[in-house]
């Protein structure tokens, strides 16, 4: 019987994008920076694969990685370091970075310490000098560069970094969640005002950047986490009127300029927020957070398999780091037979590969998928 000729990487996601079925599944491990891998982790599983480092790839996972786990994708890009007066290295372990936002790294990470508006009214709110919104010019094109060298080797799916913060993320990081979410509710003009000046920066940053990569990318990410563990962190009501009018209009000068897929990243339960998500005109939801509420991938596909393409759902909470490699098959196959069912699906870790999931719990899922790909290779007519 004459086996079929694989497909590659990018027609493995077009078929996926437009929800048929590939020959195998898309795999992203260590494809993007929000499916990579701490530098620990990579250097636990290159000794226990007894591979030798190949260099960073841009998202920052080695390539020697990337090509044993048969990941389709490759990722270009970064968040743009803006001209601000706010920019500075306190020292080794703190800085502030150009929205004024202070970082100290802790426990092996950089943690929020310093939020510039915290507790500041709308007339401080005016007077807060922001970044300028220009991208660097030897940056960008370093960047431009890049994605246009792997849409010429024409191997991978090429993704592009989003360049700016979420609408959001930035509020909160910035104020404080507890002091903006309730400005929510309390001071809604400084939350406009707000948005107002963060899209107008957005917007403007986004002319440069993707203007400069669109040619040479596939899809773009973006992040800004709408959720927690139990539900939305604002009501459907509220995301409707103060989100979806910046977000919309952020997906659309993205696709006008890029002409790509737009994959937005989301952490928590934000089963409530997808129709207006969608309605947005997002064409990939991340990281697929099973363990939150309402985030069942049986009920996520039966509601919105037709509409959406989902990316992640390999849970790295309690899955990945507490099963054994035994059990590591039966699961990734589930998740296989329900978001892959018809296409719509990209198999990947459901955020960063942590210091605390062992390298054969990844050898176990990694040789899943890809017997997965030789099963249904076998299975079709010669």
């Amino acid at each position: 019987m004459q086996v079929p000729t694989p497909m590659t990487s990018r027609e493995r996601f077009r078929q996926a994008m437009a929800h048929r079925t590939p020959d195998r599944v898309p795999f992203d491990l260590g494809g993007t920076c929000l499916t990579g891998m701490r530098p620990e982790c990579q250097a636990r599983l290159l000794e226990f694969l007894g591979l030798k480092p190949a260099g960073k790839s841009g998202s920052g996972v080695d390539e020697s990685i990337l090509k044993w786990a048969g990941t389709d994708f490759r990722f270009v890009g970064d968040v743009a370091n803006l001209p601000s007066p706010h920019t500075k290295t306190l020292s080794p372990t703190a800085h502030v970075n150009c929205w004024g936002t202070r970082y100290d790294f802790l426990d092996g990470d950089w943690q929020i310490t310093g939020y510039p508006l915290k507790d500041a009214t709308l007339d401080d709110l005016k007077a807060f000098p922001w970044p300028e919104p220009v991208v660097d010019e030897k940056t960008l094109a370093a960047w431009t560069e890049t994605a246009k060298a792997l849409r010429k080797q024409d191997r991978h799916v090429v993704v592009a970094s989003h360049p700016v913060y979420g609408i959001l993320e930035l509020g909160c990081w910035m104020c404080g969640y507890d002091d903006f979410l309730l400005k929510f509710a309390l001071d809604p003009d400084f939350v406009k005002f707000f948005f107002d000046k963060f899209f107008e920066i957005q917007t403007k940053v986004n002319e440069q950047y993707y203007a400069a990569l669109g040619p040479y990318i596939d899809l773009t990410i973006s992040g800004d986490d709408f959720g927690s563990q139990n539900g939305p962190l604002i009501s459907p009501a509220m995301f409707e009127e103060f989100i979806s009018p910046y977000f919309s209009e952020r997906i659309k000068q993205v696709k006008t300029l890029a002409g790509c897929y737009y994959w937005h990243h989301s952490c928590g339960s934000i089963f409530e927020l997808l129709d207006p998500i969608l309605a947005c005109g997002v064409d990939i939801l991340n990281p697929i957070q099973t363990s939150a509420f309402h985030m069942e991938p049986e009920r996520l596909k039966a509601a919105y398999g037709d509409r959406l393409v989902f990316w992640g759902a390999v849970d790295v909470q309690q899955f990945l780091p507490l099963a054994t490699p035994a059990e590591i098959p039966d699961r990734i196959r589930e998740l296989l037979a329900v978001l892959g069912k018809d296409g719509g699906y990209v198999m990947a870790p459901a955020h960063e590969i942590q210091r605390d999931i062992p390298p054969e719990n990844l050898v176990a899922w990694v040789e899943t998928v890809k017997a997965s790909g030789h099963d249904r290779a076998a299975s079709r007519p010669g």
